[in-house]
C-alpha cells in the first residue's frame, strides 16, 4: 500500500493551512502505511477469532479500540 506524496501534501495543507515540504508529506505517508498495516493485522486476527474468513468494517473498528 502506498499513499501518494501529492495526497499527503494536500491533506496536510488542508488541515494546517500552511506550506508543506515534500519530506513532511512523504513522512506522513510512511507513518500512515505503518499504522494501516498494524490495524489491518489486528482486524484480521479479530476476523479469525470470530470464525470468519471475510474481514468486515466492524473488525476494523474493533481493532482501533
Amino acid at each position: 500500500m502506498e499513499f501518494s506524496n501529492a495526497k499527503m501534501k494536500s491533506l496536510l495543507k488542508t488541515q494546517t493551512n500552511k506550506r508543506v515540504s515534500d519530506d513532511a508529506a512523504e513522512e506522513l505517508g510512511h507513518i500512515l502505511e505503518t499504522f494501516a498495516g498494524d490495524v489491518a493485522e489486528e482486524a484480521l486476527a479479530i476476523t479469525k477469532e470470530n470464525g470468519r474468513k471475510t474481514l468486515k468494517p466492524e473488525d476494523i473498528r474493533e481493532a482501533l479500540k
